[in-house]
């Protein structure tokens, strides 16, 4: 008999184990069983065979129409045509065995065919497929019986370890497996409709029918959704466990005298998260708390009220920006809010002021050490910077909160640099632009508290998207750059985003000074025509904009790869509307705030995912003038890059759009599997469909940690959770 543990060579042979390692990493019986079917077929149901792709890895169940060999100079080939009443597909075998499975292939009967899909003339087909005859009335009766009325797994395959293989394989495990303990209390499964362990484990891969098989799913799943859960629990409750400087309000402080300054009514979001935000910084365990909301939605100014507090009770706030163009433009902002209040102790500064230190990687030496010393001082009661913040050589007198906007952008190392930077665990707030899905929050960000501002302040002007397919009308893009005309003739700005910054700056490096990509890659290259020329480049696209249809018109240029003192003269320039247009990279992506821009063309645009689009379309219209999104694409009107260019156009709801993002790509890449370069444990768990069942794990993962927080009294739940975090599979548990 066997366990989960026992080596795979022990069960199904040294020669079929070998194979199963190299192509799918398994070397245990649990490896095996956790390569879930992923569909299963039975006798009556017929595989689409109209939606084949070529080069796709296939596995179908079709009947055989006909099949003819064919003679030629060249040998003998076998031509077989089968069908699944909606498409057609043609198998083709050459050389000496054409005559044999000629045989097999007989008119009538159905199989399952495996191999990779190819195209002959416009005919999609199969060369040399595997292939396994599903059981008619003159077969023998031992394997009629494993087949009839059976369902039939289907497993992600390879060219070496076919279906049928691991299938074979599965089933002699499943004889020799002793019975699987189950970590999962009898009275929890029992409140939550789930099978035992053991039974859906046989069940995922024989069940009985279809219901036995979406049981078992679901029991599979929801042990996938319960051991991040835990995980994520666990991180929460030694969180509170912490001791936190508590940062109380001040009823005659800065931010007294802030509110007072403010020209206009904070929303009543912006309000009562101030008031929550505001509550925890007076707590004596740490926040940990992520603010999100559209675009616009007024995030900076509930997170400088609390960097304002935590500042009115002695301590210093540090905001954590991805880039420096994003960081100069938060030091801007903040100083021009603030006003006098944020040159505390200079010439014309408030009494009651602090400072606000700007610090990135490129100031100079003199106003580097400045910045260190006002930081390390308690001078600066805010500082602003980049990833320079979390290097070793920058202390901070009491660093009391730290902010991190756009979370996405930083890795788990640069995040914990600058939480150790603190006496005491500081309080964090982390603001991301980007609306995340409910259930992506819970897991995602899962250790966070969550607040959202769903509500746009007043003054915010509608935006207008629109996909422009230059290829089919090439006379929409003429139109673009008229639009563009227009609205400079009437007195306000564009920006023209390309995805790469050019060829000779490409050369120096993929990534921008800030150590963060910008320049654009497609989600999805295999249906953009683009993919077979370079994308379009800011240092290509701005002459040719100056010399033909923005001619006459002020153009500059920003990308990451300008200096310093040159991408400041740029930004400020534009701000001050002393240019027209601003020719950029994704480096304008978020942050830049410049009310008198109103319009937004996107080239390429098929190369930009969800929520990079909304994100730059979120940089026009934030004054009283409408916005205008152009989105210029080559890709083709039925391909899934114009699909989803076509849903950006459809919606300004960056809730309904992040849904979206994160249906279309991969939940691993969702989850952090692919930063971290391994197989994702999460197999079956989808962010989306399982909405519900994530919610009641988080729930009993909750309740199961206050009463047992080591999990000492669960050993294979513990083991379960210790399994995830070593593979690495933490990344994204990472995001306090």
């Amino acid at each position: 008999m066997a366990t989960l543990d026992t080596q795979l060579a022990e069960v199904v042979g040294g020669r079929t184990a070998k194979a199963l390692e190299k192509g799918f990493a398994m070397r245990t019986v649990g490896d095996l069983l956790a390569h879930y079917p992923r569909r299963m077929a039975e006798r009556g149901e017929l595989t689409d065979l109209t939606a084949l792709r070529v080069d796709d890895e296939v596995t179908v169940v079709a009947d055989v129409l006909s099949s003819a060999i064919k003679r030629a100079q060249n040998g003998v080939r076998l031509e077989v045509v089968v069908g699944d009443g909606k498409g057609n597909l043609q198998l083709v075998f050459f050389g000496r065995t054409a005559h044999w499975r000629e045989k097999d292939l007989q008119v009538g009967r159905r199989g399952l065919f495996s191999g990779k899909v190819g195209d002959f003339r416009g005919r999609r087909q199969l060369v040399h497929p595997d292939y396994l005859l599903l059981p008619g009335d003159e077969l023998d009766r031992a394997e009629a019986d494993i087949y009839a009325g059976r369902l039939i797994p289907v497993y992600p395959a390879t060219q070496a370890v076919r279906t049928w293989m691991i299938s074979e394989s599965v089933r002699h495990a499943l004889l020799m497996l002793d019975p699987v303990p189950d970590p999962v209390e009898p009275e929890v499964r029992a409140r939550r409709g789930l099978l035992d362990l053991d039974t859906a484990l046989r069940a995922m891969h024989e069940p009985a029918d279809r219901g036995q098989w979406g049981a078992a799913r679901k029991r599979l799943a929801w042990d996938e959704a319960l051991g991040v859960q835990l995980a994520l629990a666990q991180r929460r409750h030694a969180a509170a466990q912490h001791p936190a400087v508590a940062r109380a309000p001040r009823s005659n402080g800065l931010l007294a005298a802030f509110d007072q300054r403010l020209p206009f009514e904070l929303t009543a979001g912006q309000r009562e998260i101030g008031e929550q935000i505001a509550e925890e910084l007076a707590g004596a365990h740490p926040m940990h708390r992520l603010l999100q909301g559209e675009v616009g939605s007024g995030k900076t100014v509930v997170a400088l009220r609390g960097m304002l507090q935590v500042v009115d009770a002695g301590g210093q706030a540090a905001l954590l920006a991805p880039t420096e163009v994003l960081a100069a433009q938060h030091a801007r902002t903040v100083e021009a809010m603030l006003g006098p209040l944020a040159h505390g102790g200079q010439l014309g500064g408030a009494d009651d002021g602090t400072r606000v230190t700007l610090l990135t990687g490129s100031l100079p030496t003199a106003a580097r050490r400045r910045a260190l010393l006002e930081a390390a001082g308690g001078a600066a009661g805010i500082v602003i910077g980049t990833h320079a913040l979390i290097q070793e050589h920058v202390q901070f007198a009491d660093l009391g909160l730290v902010v991190v906007d756009e979370q996405h952008r930083f890795g788990v190392e640069q995040r914990d640099a600058l939480r150790g930077k603190a006496a005491q665990p500081p309080h964090v707030l982390v603001m991301t632009a980007t609306p995340i899905p409910r259930t992506v929050a819970m897991t995602v960000f899962g250790d966070l508290d969550t607040s959202t501002l769903a509500e746009l302040p007043a003054g915010r002007a509608p935006i207008t998207t629109t996909v422009v397919p230059a290829a089919e009308k090439p006379g929409w893009l003429d139109r673009v750059w008229q639009r563009v005309r227009e609205e400079v003739a009437a007195g306000r700005q564009a920006y023209v985003v390309a995805p790469r910054i050019g060829e000779d700056m490409d050369a120096i490096g993929k990534v921008s000074e800030d150590g963060m990509g910008e320049d654009a890659g497609p989600p999805d290259e295999s249906d953009a025509p683009t993919s077979r020329r370079p994308p379009v480049a800011v240092t290509d696209v701005a002459p040719m904009l100056a010399g033909g249809p923005l001619h006459g018109l002020r153009l500059e240029v920003l990308h990451g790869r300008l200096h310093p003192d040159e991408k400041e003269r740029v930004m400020t320039d534009f701000a001050a509307a002393r240019s027209d247009v601003l020719v950029a990279t994704t480096v304008i992506e978020v942050g830049v705030d410049v009310p008198n821009a109103t319009v937004m063309v996107v080239l390429d645009a098929e190369r930009f995912g969800v929520s990079q689009l909304h994100q730059l379309r979120g940089r026009v219209g934030r004054g009283g003038h409408p916005g205008i999104c152009l989105l210029v694409t080559d890709a083709d009107a039925e391909s899934p890059s114009r699909e989803r260019l076509d849903a950006v156009a459809a919606t300004t709801d960056g809730f309904e759009l992040a849904r979206l993002d994160v249906a279309q790509r991969r939940e691993g890449d969702v989850l952090g599997a692919a930063q971290s370069g391994r197989r994702s444990q999460l197999r079956l768990l989808s962010l989306l469909r399982d909405e519900e069942l994530i919610v009641a794990a988080r729930a009993e993962a909750t309740d199961l940690i206050a009463r047992d927080p080591e999990l000492t009294g669960h050993p294979l739940l513990a083991a379960q959770v210790a399994a995830l975090v070593r593979d690495d599979q933490a990344d994204y548990l990472e995001k306090t």
